[in-house]
């Protein structure tokens, strides 16, 4: 399928937001070459900035640290010159800050997945996902899906991603930011 012009115009980043699981990593990489953009994983460049795991992160200093070391990445990577294709951590665009930094800076595109989705797809990496660590991990990712819905709605642009391959995904994206850029320039 090709895409209209507007994907022509696109000149700020896009960043892809949404809980863990929901393939904001596999679906950006794809996103990304069909745009010919660099893709850049935000999870990726914290744990490069600070030499260790997210998850050492949040066992060594906490949350909080996490959170404001990831505010500062974020920031630095939207500064780029050139547009890129940007995956946010799951609990990154909860924070206030950084959804207005990523609004006055980028597209924001929520990829939105149902809990058995998530839960299919987290559960193929154990270990990796700190929150998830401990306690009913279900009962957790039901929990974010709740408390964390109100902030992600509030990204420009909303993509399904719980039917269909990464692939299907990536082109809904497509199609969705050709019709936000129609939008915007109308």
């Amino acid at each position: 399928m090709k895409h209209p012009d507007p994907l022509r115009a696109l000149t700020r980043p896009v960043v892809l937001v949404g809980l863990m699981g929901v393939g904001k990593t596999t679906v950006g990489r794809r996103l990304a070459a069909r745009l010919s953009r660099p893709f850049v994983d935000a999870d990726e460049e914290i744990e490069a900035a600070a030499g260790r795991a997210i998850a050492e992160i949040f066992a060594d200093f906490g949350e909080a640290a996490f959170r404001d070391g990831e505010r500062r990445v974020i920031a630095r990577l939207l500064e780029t010159p050139s547009p890129i294709v940007l995956a946010l951590g799951g609990g990154a665009f909860v924070q206030d800050e950084v959804r207005a930094l990523v609004r006055e800076r980028a597209i924001s595109v929520w990829l939105r997945a149902d809990l058995d989705t998530l839960m299919s797809r987290v559960s193929r990496r154990p270990g990796v996902r700190p929150l998830l660590q401990g306690e009913d991990p279900r009962a957790v990712m039901a929990r974010l899906m709740e408390t964390r819905e109100e902030a992600y709605a509030q990204a420009d642009i909303v993509v399904d991603s719980d039917a269909g391959s990464h692939d299907i995904t990536a082109m809904r994206v497509m199609d969705a930011l050709a019709g936000w850029l129609e939008e915007a320039r109308s």
